[in-house]
């Protein structure tokens, strides 16, 4: 996850056609990638004796979302999927490796993080397991011990979450810049986080800024301005803190349609902490995600339900501020796709790890344990709008996460357990 940097804006994971009607837009999230073209020189893997393999393609197998296949083998060829299905028909390749047996299912997409940041707020999280109520200003103690670290510290900092997350199955992640709140700070997050993913999103707006707290006005003019001319080159996504204490509707839309002139696709913190405009901004600027999604009105879910908008849940926040819990139940029945991410951040959601998560979904938020997996994958893609990653189908990148357990549902099963012990990551055996 960390060899070196990556293009900003991946030309491997196309968007779909904003236009698509709900049928054509399920038919392209289930979509099978075309197989890329076989080399001599390039090794071919077959995994074998998987007890059961989560592909995420309904074609396949049980013909559920998780296209579930049992007994089953894959084949990687470089770092692709070239083949997939019933062990007893798998071709021949130059190498084997034996599942013993245990269940494999696609790397974990963690489509929501804060991970270029300083500092530490455990006294805060003591204090708050005491009683006192979460708020948006606890970002400025991360704020100030991040503008005093140094570019090394950072990138420290950010690779140790990094090999935690690997360890627990996250072969794709997003993260975002939003502790620096100056141009310089915000550009230098976004560098880092550049040299270890595509998923690069800009957050200049995630706080006012402590020197603007007299003047927000002037620093929405900052994040639309200077600040993102200078963090636009390193970034695809630009995101916003639409709440109470943050941005409201309006400085929010200001900031995500200036973000999309330069070429940046919106993403957006909506409704976590009370009811208010985010979701319905997010659908109306074809936002690729609405994270939080925890007040939400009727029309808010039918909005959802009615946009290519994902509506992405990050139970480690509730779980850490014991704050109300999203209904993903009431989501997922009216229709919406929903990702679930870690939101792994040092003030309100300090979890690198996707499976814990994956717990609590089943445990606390009405979701099925096949549901809530999907979520972790298939639905963290569609929340980056990719059709290369959270599958196990021919085209598909090689991104494969073996569990200790005969089956997917050991994730919620066994809440706490190290389960994984075994990745793959474009093709490689990285654990």
């Amino acid at each position: 996850m960390t060899a070196g940097r990556t293009p900003a804006r991946p030309t491997s994971a196309p968007e779909p056609d904003p236009t698509a009607d709900q049928a054509t837009k399920d038919a392209m999230s289930n979509a099978t990638t075309v197989s890329p073209a076989h080399s001599a020189s390039t090794a071919s893997t077959l995994i074998t004796n998987i007890a059961s393999l989560v592909t995420n393609d309904p074609s396949l197998g049980d013909k559920s979302p998780l296209g579930l296949v049992q007994d089953a083998a894959v084949v990687i060829e470089g770092d692709r999927v070239v083949w997939t299905g019933d062990q007893s028909k798998a071709p021949a390749t130059d190498n084997r490796v034996d599942a013993g047996g245990r269940a494999v299912l696609p790397g974990f997409v963690d489509s929501h993080s804060h991970l270029v940041f300083a500092g530490d707020r455990t006294q805060e999280f003591n204090a708050r397991m005491s009683g006192r109520p979460y708020s948006a200003g606890g970002i400025r103690t991360t704020v100030a011990a991040t503008r005093a670290a140094s570019d090394a510290e950072l990138e420290a900092n950010l690779t140790r979450y990094l090999r935690e997350a690997l360890h627990q199955g996250t072969t794709t992640f997003e993260t975002k810049s939003g502790y620096g709140l100056t141009a310089e700070d915000e550009a230098r997050a976004l560098r880092v986080a550049a040299a270890h993913t595509d998923e690069v999103t800009y957050l200049g707006a995630h706080i006012v800024a402590p020197e603007f707290a007299e003047d927000p006005a002037g620093y929405v003019a900052l994040v639309t301005g200077e600040m993102l001319d200078a963090c636009a080159p390193y970034a695809r996504w630009i995101d916003v803190f639409c709440e109470k204490g943050a941005f409201d509707g309006d400085q929010a839309r200001a900031i995500l349609t200036a973000g999309k002139e330069r070429g940046l696709h919106p993403r957006i913190h909506a409704n976590q902490l009370s009811y208010g405009p985010g979701v319905q901004l997010a659908v109306e600027l074809d936002a690729a995600s609405a994270d939080h999604c925890t007040h939400l009105t009727d029309a808010d879910v039918d909005a959802l339900a009615n946009s290519r908008t994902v509506a992405t849940l990050l139970p480690g926040a509730e779980f850490s501020t014991r704050a109300e819990w999203p209904d993903a139940r009431r989501l997922l029945d009216a229709g919406a796709t929903v990702a679930l991410s870690t939101d792994c951040n040092p003030g309100s959601s300090f979890t690198s790890s996707v499976p814990f998560c994956v717990a609590l979904a089943v445990r606390d938020m009405g979701m099925t344990p096949d549901e809530a997996v999907w979520s972790a994958t298939a639905g963290g893609a569609a929340a980056l709008r990719r059709t290369d990653i959270g599958r196990i189908t021919p085209g598909a990148y090689a991104d494969l996460t073996l569990l200790d357990a005969p089956s997917h549902v050991h994730l919620a099963y066994r809440p706490g357990v190290p389960l994984v012990t075994g990745v793959w990551r474009r093709g490689e055996r990285v654990l």
